[in-house]
């Protein structure tokens, strides 16, 4: 099990997490922690493209293929017929960081804030059913809400809220 701390962006299809995810980032990037990020796609995706040397090596068979530069490197790993993994092995395999951000993973057990926008290709609330849910990020007014709402756009305010739930420290950095 992880020990560093955890939160999560939720919410339907276009609601905006995506967004909230990338703004969260930089502010606590700006704040001085080193944030890894997880997101869950519910459909097939694919990070390499056909005619690559890392393609081939997947379509050939290897189960894991390292993509090494001077910049970056990516581990691209194929389950072929294995199951999706449990999020909690994949936290395991970040590397140490301040803050892990998760996108998606709307059952999961860990703190989220609720992503709302009228866009969204459902508009029913999660948080009725998820009491990990903690707070509502949205474009629009909830006038009957009793947890914690923020805009879209306050990513300031909920970093704040996000530090303080998890008890964060800034670096002095």
């Amino acid at each position: 099990m992880t020990t560093t701390p955890v939160f999560g962006i939720t919410g339907w299809k276009n609601s905006g997490k995506t967004q909230l995810v990338a703004s969260l980032v930089a502010e606590f990037t700006a704040r001085g922690l080193k944030v890894s990020t997880v997101k869950h796609a519910h459909h097939g995706f694919d990070v390499d493209k056909p005619g690559t040397d890392s393609y081939r090596h997947r379509e050939a068979g290897a189960v894991e293929v390292a993509l090494v530069s001077g910049r970056r490197w990516a581990l691209m790993h194929e389950l072929k017929q294995e199951d999706e993994p449990p999020l909690e092995d994949v936290l395991e395999r970040l590397a140490p960081c301040d803050l892990i951000l998760i996108e998606g993973y709307k059952k999961e057990l860990h703190p989220k804030i609720e992503a709302r926008r009228t866009e969204a290709s459902e508009r029913g609330p999660l948080a009725v059913s998820d009491p990990n849910i903690l707070a509502i990020a949205t474009d629009h007014e909830l006038p009957d809400e009793v947890l914690p709402v923020f805009h879209l756009d306050d990513i300031s305010a909920m970093a704040d809220f996000i530090e303080t739930h998890l008890g964060l420290k800034r670096s002095s950095a």
